[in-house]
């Protein structure tokens, strides 16, 4: 049997069956691959969430993993089930935007729609695929089934728009994207587009009735309780409170404004 790596990542909370359930499909199939956990924490529902979190891990996991992913809210309905194979790795879930963030990244050679119930268990629940569908693919996957075999190629699959940071007049203006566990606000802002915009001026972020005077390059390098900006290691503009929670002093949630101005008035010296 092929030693194969497969990531999970879903919305299905650790207190239910759920994830045994699809932990116990897969090793039914191929008992020797390695089984790993990215989140089964993913706000229930929430696609973007488990869009971003997948984006921000699929990446450090050896050539070859087939990454599972489940944050399926319209499961049984006509959304398609779909294998994504690019270079380096694979994608399997549902069609319903999941992967915006994580595919387009890598260089995409095959998209299939899983048609062939030869791959399926038996009998496929309604309200269930994460454990009859997609798990039993993915085990069938790791033995090296070709993607091929288990349906029919698209030329597509459902994009979700994320938006980006744009120039305004009122600055370089992006939005928050994710608030994790900790509380910090991670927007879409970037560093590079933060710098190409910045340049050497001197800045100011804004977010909500809030400004923040530069940026820390560590959340110890805050004060306690104070609110600093930093870029995470995503990549992305961050707002975070040493020991404490930007969203809960903020009362931020996704989608909020974030602002970088470079024309403003410094405050007098004392």
């Amino acid at each position: 049997m092929r030693k194969s790596i497969i990531t999970l990542l879903t919305d299905f909370g650790i207190k239910d069956h759920y994830v045994a359930s699809l932990k116990g499909v897969i090793l039914g199939i191929n008992p020797h691959c390695t089984l790993v956990d990215i989140s089964h924490q993913v706000s229930p529902q929430d696609i973007r969430e488990g869009a971003f979190i997948l984006a921000n891990t699929y990446s450090f996991f050896p050539r070859g993993t087939i990454h599972l992913s489940v944050v399926d809210p319209e499961v049984g309905s006509s959304r398609k089930p779909i294998l994504i194979v690019t270079k380096d790795y694979f994608f399997v879930g549902p069609d319903n935007g999941l992967f915006t963030l994580a595919a387009p990244r890598e260089q995409v050679s095959q998209v299939v729609a899983l048609t062939n119930k030869k791959f399926f268990l038996p009998s496929v629940s309604a309200t269930f695929h994460g454990r009859d569908l997609f798990a039993p693919v993915a085990g069938h996957l790791s033995l090296g089934v070709k993607p091929g075999a288990f349906g029919s190629e698209l030329d597509s699959w459902m994009e979700l728009n994320f938006g980006k940071a744009k120039i305004k007049e009122k600055g370089l203006v992006g939005e928050i994207l994710h608030i994790d566990g900790f509380g910090n606000l991670i927007s879409n802002i970037r560093k590079q587009e933060f710098s190409d915009f910045t340049g050497d001026q001197p800045f100011v972020i804004k977010v909500g009735t809030r400004t923040i005077h530069g940026l820390k390059r560590r959340y110890s390098d805050g004060s306690r309780n104070e609110l600093i900006a930093l870029f995470g290691s995503g990549g992305f503009l961050e707002i975070s409170v040493r020991e404490g929670s930007a969203q809960k002093i903020l009362k931020a949630k996704r989608g909020d404004p974030i602002q970088i101005s470079t024309k403003f008035r410094a405050p007098n010296p004392k």
